[in-house]
């Protein structure tokens, strides 16, 4: 359409006695390269909407994964404090806790460990594990979850070229 209303503008400065019929084709031409531009913009918008809602359904996914991640690592820092305060009454614990805590501080392992020697009560309880066999939660992925959302709002018409054209001119 542009190349044809280029075309039509240097024939109309070659031909200056057939302007008249020149300026309407042109018009229609301006007409129709305008319609397209818009049904254009409509469908760029369209899109940029699609793409609005693609990242909403991706942040709220990863949302989900990363508070789960905060709410395990908050119970782990439960026990592991709880471990730490039976060491330190000088309780029994099973190896495996006494190695989450050294694994989790040396530091605070060995203090633990001090205090809980020097308290040695003569009764010492025994405890059971807090870590029992725990399962590897499954997450959806970011990318299948907003691949797979609903779209929130309706598209513009898809509509050829061809017939924009042909609206414009049955306009004139």
């Amino acid at each position: 359409m542009s190349k044809q209303l280029q075309t039509l503008r240097r024939r109309m400065e070659a031909h200056p006695d057939g302007k008249e019929q020149y300026e309407s084709e042109a018009a229609t031409l301006e007409l129709t390269l305008d319609a397209l531009k818009e049904k254009q913009e409509d469908y760029q918008d369209y899109l940029s909407d699609l793409a609005e809602q693609y990242c909403a359904y991706w942040n709220n996914a990863a949302a989900e994964q990363q508070a789960d991640a905060a709410e395990d690592y908050a119970v782990d820092m439960a026990k592991i404090m709880e471990v730490a305060r039976r060491i330190m009454r000088g309780a029994i614990v099973p190896a495996a806790d006494e190695k989450k805590l050294m694994e989790y501080s040396e530091e605070m392992y060995q203090t633990a460990k001090s205090i809980g020697a020097m308290v040695q009560r003569q009764k010492k309880e025994k405890y059971d594990s807090l870590w029992e066999d725990e399962e590897e939660k499954a997450y959806e992925d970011p990318g299948e979850t907003a691949e797979n959302g609903e779209v929130m709002s309706e598209g513009p018409g898809v509509v050829e070229a061809a017939e924009t054209v042909a609206s414009v001119t049955a306009e004139m």
